[in-house]
């Protein structure tokens, strides 16, 4: 049964804060969810219940907003993202500082707009900016100064939300499944894709475990590669991409990087797939425009063949993230996938760019109201887990 705290919360708003390996910014959600259908625990649904119809929770209101990173901000994280330099530890702090007052300045007119006052909002779920993933080594690292976020917004602020995941064994990523799980589940066997940075998928069928694993790179080798040869943040709507032509012998590079062969639970990062791993496949030799379509095409047989391979019955797969309004990239999915069918979360009245801000909305009600967030069978840890760190409003 649920908690009697975890009752007391069903009205309240939650809030949203995130920015993933992309960097193309933040983006904020003010959201209040209702619990329905027939399971207290969405993170443990086995499929759906005796309603099919009905997920765990369902969202009543959501209201959201987006802020670019500023420019020093974004090449500081990005930066940070590779070992060495001079004075790291004091550049990191300083880049954990500055993105808490980005969150909170994002969040501040997204509430005035909602007219909802710091008092309504129960918590705030704020991923931070990852700088290094090595769960095999044990540690999953966000920046985010929390404590500082809290006394900004003078709202709860629960963050570090992979820490306890990797310390029970597990990768600590992906963690979006479980709200998938949680708001998607369906009698029909379906595929939930976020094109994100990197892209994960979420396998969801009726009466089977919720799974979910990061397939490969999501828009992080499409925008490194623009970035490099155009100077532009991403290939808008992927019109770069569509006048290219596919290189075969480049694609079977690409499509041999050991990670693809790896059995899930696993998860990847810029430590797999950046700038300096392709430029090492001599792309600089290509014509750019053909590189850049290269790079959507294998973006692409990353899910198809892993959707192929682990999630063969799915009969619809909805797309989510920034990747979802790359049309080329979307085309090239249908492509890959031509007997499935292919829609955004749109189909679901949800946007794209919602979805994963809304996912540690989530996150945040889940560890105010004392339940798991994680899914072991996702992550590898060796049990459900409380997820995040919790920094109290003054």
């Amino acid at each position: 049964m649920p908690s009697t705290r975890s009752s007391s919360l069903r009205r309240r708003w939650f809030a949203g804060l995130m920015s993933g390996t992309s960097l193309d910014g933040v983006d904020a959600v003010l959201v209040r969810f209702e619990d329905v259908g027939s399971s207290p625990d969405p993170t443990h649904r086995q499929g759906p219940g005796p309603d099919a119809r009905d997920p765990a929770v369902s969202i009543l209101a959501l209201h959201h907003a987006h802020a670019p990173f500023p420019s020093a901000l974004r090449a500081d994280l990005l930066a940070l993202q590779t070992p060495g330099g001079n004075d790291e530890l004091a550049r990191a702090a300083l880049a954990a500082t500055a993105l808490a007052h980005l969150y909170a300045e994002t969040l501040k007119p997204l509430l005035d707009i909602a007219g909802v006052s710091v008092h309504e909002v129960a918590a705030i779920g704020a991923h931070g900016q990852t700088v290094r993933h090595q769960p095999a080594a044990g540690y999953s690292l966000q920046l985010l100064d929390g404590a500082l976020l809290a006394e900004r917004t003078r709202i709860p602020v629960v963050c570090d939300l992979r820490s306890a995941d990797v310390a029970a064994g597990g990768q600590g990523a992906p963690l979006v499944p479980a709200f998938h799980a949680a708001l998607l589940g369906s009698a029909e066997a379906r595929v939930v894709v976020n094109l994100g940075g990197m892209a994960n998928l979420t396998l969801l069928g009726p009466g089977q475990p919720v799974t979910g694993f990061d397939c490969g790179p999501g828009n992080v080798l499409l925008d490194a590669w623009i970035g490099h040869r155009r100077g532009l943040g991403f290939d808008a709507d992927g019109a770069w991409s569509a006048t290219g032509k596919v290189l075969p012998a480049l694609l079977q590079r690409l499509l041999a990087h050991p990670y693809l062969a790896r059995t899930p639970p696993k998860s990847c990062g810029r430590e797999e797939f950046d700038l300096h791993w392709l430029l090492a496949q001599a792309v600089d030799r290509e014509d750019a425009a053909d590189v850049q379509a290269t790079l959507a095409e294998f973006t692409a047989r990353c899910v198809a063949d892993a959707i192929a391979e682990h999630a063969a019955e799915a009969q619809a797969v909805l797309v989510c993230g920034g990747g979802a309004y790359n049309r080329d990239l979307l085309s090239r999915l249908r492509g890959a996938m031509p007997h499935r069918r292919l829609a955004t979360t749109d189909e679901v009245q949800l946007d794209p760019m919602h979805v994963e801000a809304a996912a540690f909305a989530w996150l945040a009600r889940q560890r105010l109201s004392e339940m798991p967030g994680n899914l072991p069978a996702v992550t590898g840890a060796q049990g459900p887990r409380v997820l995040g760190a919790l920094y109290a409003a003054p």
